[in-house]
């Protein structure tokens, strides 16, 4: 299994593409100020940055009701809801069980566990684990993939990343790339004890910068046998080098005192500050990646809210630990997780495109990457008509028999 195809939906086989083409945009994003403290990365470089962080992802006997989760955000624009947009579908052939378990340091993980309502009794079907954008919650995307799935025949698990969402961790919104590559590990360990599930047959499913996290935790854990990824971003590096490789190394030394120093005064009992994520508010010079990421998340489209927060929060992650992504490195040993297969979904017009073409390049030789013709970045958050649902489930039917 080796090659890259532009897809069409419809189609699960494509045309060979042997030079794509890399589309390295340039944005900035200011959160709106409001009740928090935001502070904006330093050097005009780290522009490239600002879209990246956050705006973009136990035994059954443990398991419990989570607590009911937030609606959607009412009182904002309908968002374009073009291509089948549909963030929030629900499917009358799947059920749908709130579930909280441990991870490995004993912290709660929030998810919801999606089961195909005709899987025969006794039955042991294949399963996946499904992560959400950074900065997102499982309601933003990860559910609509798990249901999708779900109704494919997989039993999934759709996770709320440590430190967001209903999962545990303080501060909220810290980053912390090794407790994010451990909610996947721990999903895992959730569903080897479901009666639904064959343990031996378990994949996994990381949605922009979920698919960093992905491979982090394949890297690591032979128990996931196939590894997906969609509109990815590796944290690390888009933090490192922005896009393109646009950042300076004068310009990421300033990003890193700037998280230095807030350290320091969240030591001292200073204030919590939060950096990038989407923006608020739209402008006349608003860049298109802005403009992309605003339409999902602050629109009828995609924004949600989880119980315990605020609007002004969701997508912004502190300041202070943003600086972990610098030294994040999921591609290292990519290769490794061979012969497991490797599948990266990008759009052909996405900003991230570079990421999955850089991590196809690196993987081993199960590896195929799918470009989807027309789409961006966000556009494979939640738009149906544009999703490869039908490639993803072949993926995952061929390598998890």
């Amino acid at each position: 299994m080796r090659g890259v195809m532009m897809y069409a939906p419809g189609e699960v086989r494509g045309i060979e593409r042997e030079d794509p083409k890399i589309i390295e945009p340039t944005t900035t994003i200011t959160p709106r100020r409001g009740h928090h403290r935001w502070t904006r990365i330093a050097g005009a470089g780290i522009a490239t940055l600002a879209v990246l962080a956050a705006s973009a992802c136990s035994g059954a006997d443990s398991t419990t009701s989570a607590a009911a989760p937030a609606s959607q955000v009412a009182n904002v624009a309908s968002g374009d809801l073009s291509h089948g947009a549909d963030n929030f579908y629900t499917s009358d052939r799947v059920t749908m069980q709130p579930v909280i378990f441990k991870n490995q340091y004993q912290m709660d993980v929030s998810g919801n566990l999606f089961v195909p309502k005709n899987l025969a009794p006794g039955t042991r079907a294949a399963a996946m684990v499904v992560g959400h954008p950074m900065g997102a919650v499982k309601e933003q995307s990860a559910n609509l993939y798990a249901t999708k799935m779900a109704e494919q025949g997989f039993v999934t698990l759709a996770l709320d990343l440590a430190f967001w969402g209903g999962s545990a961790g303080e501060p909220r919104n810290a980053v912390a790339p090794d407790l994010y590559t451990e909610t996947f590990s721990a999903g895992v360990d959730f569903l080897r004890t479901q009666d639904t599930v064959d343990p031996e047959r378990i994949g996994a499913l990381g949605i922009c910068g979920s698919g960093s996290f992905v491979i982090s935790a394949a890297k690591i854990d032979p128990r996931i046998k196939a590894v997906a990824t969609v509109s990815m971003y590796d944290m690390g590096a888009a933090n490192r080098n922005g896009l393109g490789h646009s950042v300076t190394p004068e310009q990421r030394q300033a990003m890193l005192a700037q998280a230095a120093t807030q350290r320091d005064a969240e030591f001292t009992g200073g204030a919590t500050e939060y950096t990038s994520g989407t923006v608020h508010e739209l402008a006349a010079d608003s860049t298109p990646i802005e403009r992309e990421f605003y339409d999902f998340y602050r629109t009828q489209r995609g924004a949600f809210t989880p119980e315990g927060t605020t609007p002004d929060l969701t997508t912004h992650p502190t300041l202070s630990s943003n600086a972990k992504f610098m030294n994040f490195y999921p591609f290292n040993d990519i290769e490794t997780i061979s012969p497991r297969p490797m599948l990266f979904v990008t759009g052909e017009n996405a900003h991230s495109r570079e990421f999955s073409e850089e991590a196809y390049r690196l993987a081993g030789d199960r590896k195929e990457l799918v470009i989807v013709p027309g789409a961006g970045h966000v556009d494979l958050y939640d738009r149906t008509e544009l999703i490869p649902f039908d490639k993803l489930s072949e993926f995952y039917t061929q390598n998890l028999a």
